[in-house]
């Protein structure tokens, strides 16, 4: 396939906005070469600017469970968009998403809408602060929150340690008051809450990650940090922006059998338009203003058009549960796939899946963290990447990302793609 059309509009893009992206990940750089440019999509497919049908494995990363151009959520769309855009003012749409979600998660009572998961998971922490009176945070090396500067932070010289900015721009002050665990490591928990009595507002974790690929935590993880938020006072965080309404009707804490006291949503509940939320029990959330004193406020927040189109897929996932069992079996098709031309041609790998989330990682051992991801062969990992796209399958351009299929994909698409695969692998 050739990405002329990508190149140059790659070239024009990078003289007025930094790195020609408005996301880093979206540069290439972590497998080299230069992004893609998309024109348009439907369904499983992307349609880029050099006329290439691309099979979609990013689907946004992950909003669109349904395929692009879901024609349900574009008919909410373009209906509300013909009433006006944006009011700034209450709308009817903002209650019926927030009852529809209500009923379809666990634990929650309300839930307060915004703009992204970063939003989200910033305000989230901010009311977790102001709801137990303290400051610090604990966090795992490996999980993505957003840009926020409390989770821009890293492992100093040990595992279990204050953290260390890892982005100018970011206070040692703020720093101070993130703390950094292994994910999968209780034990380093504990021994936080032990070095930091009564001084832990929350702990926020991916409670499946997807950014250091798809890593399910052992038996065991999310219950420990249950029990230990309990004994101390301290608030649990799931951050679902990725597996919120992706992973059952009622995300992780559904699938998973554990519950937190806040949750953090984003990408599905608005049906693929910018939009995050955070939800839990009345007594915590009632701690926002207006009627608490913690503040959190966003002229968009609610955006009318981004409230249709998460109603519409909202109301789709809440009717037909029998999707996350179809996207499942499709995941199970294409793991299944790979990971049979992997063993036949000798290719050090292990796959990582849960429910419609998955990864790949060129390593014999097991990727449980960030760690064993990191060591994973990179390399074999670009050469994997760009042989898809050479085949027209678009995959996340990091060995850090899960993929996300979507039920529009066809049994004819895992099978084109797990052809792909033996292709590339029969060459190294």
């Amino acid at each position: 396939m050739q990405y002329k059309r990508s190149s140059a509009l790659f070239s024009e893009a990078q003289q007025v906005i930094p790195g020609g992206v408005n996301s880093p990940v979206r540069a290439f750089k972590g497998v080299g070469g230069h992004p893609i440019f998309i024109n348009s999509a439907k369904g499983a497919y992307l349609y880029d600017e050099d006329g290439n049908q691309l099979i979609d494995y990013i689907n946004s990363w992950g909003p669109m469970i349904l395929g692009h151009a879901h024609e349900p959520v574009v008919e909410a769309i373009t209906t509300t968009a013909k009433k006006g855009t944006s009011f700034g003012t209450p709308t009817i749409l903002e209650t019926e998403i927030a009852q529809l979600a209500v009923s379809m998660v666990p634990n929650i009572d309300k839930i307060r809408f915004v703009n992204s998961g970063t939003e989200a998971c910033m305000s989230a922490v901010r009311l977790a602060r102001g709801y137990t009176s303290r400051e610090k945070i604990i966090k795992f090396a490996g999980c993505y929150h957003g840009h926020s500067d409390s989770f821009l932070i890293q492992a100093g010289s040990g595992a279990i340690t204050l953290g260390v900015p890892n982005s100018p721009g970011v206070t040692a002050g703020t720093a101070k008051d993130t703390l950094l665990a292994d994910f999968d490591n209780l034990a380093q928990v504990a021994e936080l809450f032990k070095n930091h009595k009564d001084e832990i507002a929350c702990i926020i974790v991916e409670p499946v990650a997807g950014n250091m690929g798809c890593i399910r935590p052992s038996s065991g993880f999310l219950e420990g940090l249950r029990t230990l938020c309990d004994d101390h006072n301290t608030l649990l965080i799931f951050d679902e922006v990725m597996t919120g309404f992706r992973l059952a009707k009622g995300g992780a804490q559904e699938l998973l059998g554990v519950q937190a006291d806040i949750i953090t949503f984003g990408k599905v509940i608005g049906g693929g338009l910018p939009v995050g939320a955070f939800a839990a029990r009345e007594e915590i959330m009632n701690y926002l203003a207006p009627i608490g004193p913690v503040y959190q406020a966003g002229t968009l927040s609610g955006n009318p058009l981004a409230m249709a189109a998460g109603i519409a897929m909202l109301k789709e996932l809440n009717d037909h549960p029998e999707i996350f069992k179809s996207i499942a079996a499709k995941t199970e098709r294409l793991h299944l796939g790979m990971e049979s031309v992997l063993k036949k041609h000798n290719i050090p790998s292990t796959i990582n899946r849960v429910g419609s989330m998955i990864s790949v990682h060129f390593s014999n051992e097991p990727v449980v963290d960030f760690a064993s991801a990191a060591a994973a062969s990179g390399e074999r990992f670009n050469l994997f990447f760009h042989g898809l796209l050479a085949q027209g399958i678009y995959i996340a351009p990091s060995a850090f990302e899960t993929w996300f299929i979507s039920d529009a994909l066809s049994n004819e698409d895992i099978d084109k793609t797990v052809r792909a695969v033996e292709h590339i692998v029969s060459q190294w």
